[in-house]
């Protein structure tokens, strides 16, 4: 069957785009393409849960502005399909004096943003809010909020059903050719039509990519797995809402935090450390192959020689409870080793260019028969309608 448009991938950013594309267009055949069971099996089913306020991110950042309008998005989307989500604020803390300057930054940038009601407090203010938190000072970012993205990527699936979009499932897109007027889409088991693909396939979007582009890409996926802990019932009294570090500037990943859970109880991490294979959620999952790639890749091993001293450390932690529970000690002392059990993880499809950087912003790459959405870590899922938006203005201009 011809189709108008195929959206690769069944996570929150490609489910996103197609119900955009379906609202403006309702005559549109649109069809999303997923090699799993289900929606939102990988990073979406697996992140903290966070809708983000757009604290951390450069003003005029295609991250800052769809973080902002996909927040205010986001919400009216849950009020909209009656999907619980909770506003509960949380506390940016610095624990030693030199992380102060950047604590301040934020909170240009959150101005900056537009974010109303963010301030600095001190360290007894921190305190109302959240009693056990040790710190010099702090920010309190009453934006800032939780809920399940799987219940939200299940409400956008059915709303697509119930547009006239076509889901399927167990498609492994294994080749695209792009012809004249239309483009072929071959999975392990069918072969589709389509006047313009749009590929969203996250960890694997690097992969998709590179089956219809004439030349070889300067970016590719590194998986980063963030693995979490618990917090034993007992002592969820610790943590009222959601407990931040200060962010290394340097490197894209938010530091060891405590999170309250949209499902019930807190979780605590995630730590940052290089995967073995795109979907390596236990850390002795490892696909040589992919390991190889990425090992090899000019960009990692740059990265790997900037940040070799910061990632043994993440490994470190990664192996070593004691460790990791010495990290979360910095903003709550009174948490022991006792107090966590071992949680899940998730894997982070960060995209790293040859030159060794790791993209911060949004990217994507296109041409008139493909859009390829390169970069789109968090907080693509806070961002995801209006991502969705931004890709379906730029899909339809092609109609």
């Amino acid at each position: 069957m011809q189709h108008d448009i195929i959206v690769i991938g069944g996570g929150i950013v490609g489910l996103a785009t197609a119900l955009r594309i379906k609202e403006q267009r309702p005559d549109m055949k649109i069809l999303v393409l997923e090699k799993e069971r289900e929606v939102a099996v990988h990073q979406t089913g697996n992140n903290s849960g966070v809708i983000h306020s757009g604290l951390y991110y450069k003003p005029g950042s295609l991250k800052a502005t769809n973080c902002i309008k996909g927040y205010h998005q986001l919400i009216e989307f849950c009020e909209q399909e009656n999907i619980p989500y909770e506003i509960t604020g949380k506390v940016v803390v610095a624990t030693k004096q030199e992380q102060i300057p950047q604590l301040d930054t934020l909170y240009v940038r959150g101005q900056q943003n537009g974010l109303e009601g963010v301030r600095k407090i001190s360290a007894s203010e921190v305190k109302e809010y959240e009693p056990y938190v040790s710190c010099l000072e702090g920010l309190f970012v009453p934006q800032t909020g939780i809920v399940d993205y799987k219940v939200v990527c299940q409400k956008m699936a059915e709303k697509l059903r119930n547009l006239g979009s076509d889901l399927q499932f167990n498609e492994k897109v294994t080749g695209i050719t792009k012809g004249q007027s239309l483009s072929i889409v071959k999975t392990e088991h069918n072969t589709y039509e389509t006047k313009l693909v749009i590929n969203c396939a996250g960890l694997y979007s690097d992969k998709v990519a590179q089956m219809s582009q004439d030349s070889l890409i300067d970016v590719r996926i590194v998986p980063f797995r963030g693995e979490y802990f618990k917090i034993r019932p007992e002592k969820h009294y610790l943590v009222k809402n959601l407990i931040y570090p200060v962010p290394d500037p340097n490197f894209p990943f938010l530091g060891v935090h405590f999170t309250r859970m949209m499902k019930g109880g807190v979780e605590a991490g995630p730590n940052a450390v290089l995967a073995f294979r795109k979907e390596g959620y236990k850390k002795m999952d490892i696909n040589a192959k992919e390991l190889w790639e990425t090992l090899t890749w000019g960009g990692f091993q740059k990265v790997a020689t900037k940040y070799w001293e910061m990632g043994l450390g993440e490994m470190y932690r990664s192996f070593s409870k004691s460790a990791f529970t010495k990290a979360l000690q910095e903003l709550i002392p009174e948490i022991q080793e006792s107090d966590l059990i071992e949680g899940g993880a998730g894997v982070r499809a960060q995209a790293c260019d040859r030159t060794g950087g790791l993209l911060d912003d949004f990217a994507i790459i296109e041409d008139e028969k493909v859009i390829n959405i390169l970069n789109a870590p968090s907080p693509a899922a806070t961002a995801s309608l209006s991502i969705g938006q931004t890709i379906s203005e730029m899909a339809l201009r092609r109609f």
